[in-house]
């Protein structure tokens, strides 16, 4: 199939389906919601990525050769099973033990946790190289987050430019604080959700090891 035909196709099934839009597909992948119209009308990007056409046929019920990927290759063994490890990205997860001051002393890397690659896609526009899950410890930034929750860190977010939850790293330490800008003087305020629990106002940015910004949370019931 030439990538024409696979807009083509595309655009029917919008079209034909109740409730559907370029704007509802856009958000079902993780893109702008002008990204599906840009690729179907102007033909940016040229082509869908593997992930992408993969989520959007799955919703249709479609097989993917219908949006422009190459037939199924028939010695790839049993169906699905491929395609589900395909979906999946790996994290590392940062080994932590309590530290007596208050949150996490870091160790190696011990484990993965396994993640879906659109979803992914959908958070950060960084890359999954760049990030790695932490566990909370303690209950200084509740109710955001909970003593034992798994948050997911982007490792490529190292500047508090906006105001956001952060890995920062203090004495070897890491914690997990709402860091936010002063958008005159630039100086910052770690803050913890638990009002029981001390903030701290008026930083110097230069003296504020930022981990990474945590961009999603995982918790057990």
């Amino acid at each position: 199939m030439s990538d024409s035909e696979a807009r083509a196709r595309l655009d029917h099934l919008i079209r034909s389906t109740p409730g559907a839009s370029y704007a509802s597909i856009s958000a079902l992948i993780g893109r702008n919601h002008a990204y599906i119209q840009q690729y179907i009308r102007r033909g940016r990007p040229r082509r869908l990525n593997e992930v992408d056409r993969r989520k959007i046929a799955r919703h249709f019920s479609v097989p993917e050769s219908e949006l422009g990927a190459p037939p199924p290759d028939p010695g790839a063994g049993p169906a699905g099973r491929p395609e589900a490890i395909r979906d999946l990205v790996l994290v590392p997860c940062l080994a932590a033990t309590r530290a007596a001051t208050g949150g996490m002393r870091e160790a190696a890397c011990e484990a993965t946790r396994p993640f879906d690659a659109g979803q992914l896609a959908g958070l950060t526009e960084n890359g999954a190289h760049a990030l790695v899950v932490c566990r909370v410890h303690g209950d200084s930034m509740e109710p955001t987050l909970s003593d034992g929750d798994e948050v997911l860190v982007d490792t490529s977010e190292t500047t508090a430019r906006r105001d956001a939850i952060f890995a920062i790293r203090h004495a070897g330490v890491l914690q997990i604080k709402r860091l936010s800008v002063n958008p005159v003087t630039g100086r910052v305020t770690l803050r913890s959700d638990n009002p029981f629990y001390e903030s701290w106002p008026d930083c110097d940015p230069a003296a504020i090891e930022v981990v990474g910004r945590v961009i999603w949370a995982g918790r057990r019931l």
